[in-house]
């Protein structure tokens, strides 16, 4: 902030200086952000994106916002891991949030040995379940968590994903969290946040904050 002074009126006037802030505009698509989008609803498909952290934590915020009014809530976690995180706990604690776990864990990266086909052939199941149950219409919001990701590496079609989100019942709230978010499903969503890694110190994978 800088202090400009008037020394004829001795009037003092404080400019705040602000940052230019430069629009979200993604790279990886061309397309209209309405470009085959299905005509409105009473719901909304949220996707969070970009290689900064945030984007799963955020999605639980929406949850517990949504817990707290009684909404019925079902969470289907994609290639996360046999790790345990905190949410599962928490989640646990409430009656109206359902956790799903699909797949066979991380693909790729630190303890993994298992053939992509075996990955590939899990997570394809694990959608074609959470497919079943989205369809029931129980569910006033939806998380794909690492959805993103699995499309990204071939692990589940992204024409279905799209099907599924297209294709939702009225009512149900969707987000989908991960990096590398498809430019199709960037088009139809609502809302679409990027989050830019800044600072990540070794510190953001501590217990409570990390995992």
């Amino acid at each position: 902030m800088r202090l400009h002074t008037n020394s004829a009126s001795k009037i003092e006037t404080a400019v705040l200086t602000l940052p230019v802030i430069t629009p979200y505009n993604p790279v990886m698509t061309t397309e209209t952000p309405r470009q085959g989008k299905p005509a409105r609803r009473s719901s909304d498909v949220i996707v969070n994106t970009g290689n900064g952290k945030g984007k799963t934590t955020s999605a639980l915020g929406v949850v517990l916002r949504a817990s707290g009014y009684g909404q019925k809530i079902l969470i289907v976690q994609f290639i996360k891991g046999s790790w345990h995180y905190g949410e599962m706990d928490a989640l646990a604690r409430l009656d109206n949030v359902e956790l799903m776990r699909v797949g066979k864990g991380f693909v790729g990266i630190l303890d993994d040995k298992l053939p992509f086909s075996e990955h590939q052939a899990a997570n394809r199941e694990g959608l074609a379940e959470a497919r079943t149950k989205v369809m029931t219409g129980h569910y006033d919001l939806v998380v794909l968590d690492e959805i993103n990701n699995a499309v990204y590496m071939d692990l589940v079609p992204l024409d279905d994903v799209l099907d599924l989100v297209i294709n939702r019942p009225p009512h149900t709230n969707m987000i989908l969290t991960g990096r590398y978010a498809h430019p199709r499903l960037i088009a139809i969503a609502d809302i679409v946040t990027e989050m830019r890694d800044v600072k990540h110190p070794t510190g953001a994978f501590r217990k409570g904050i990390g995992f």
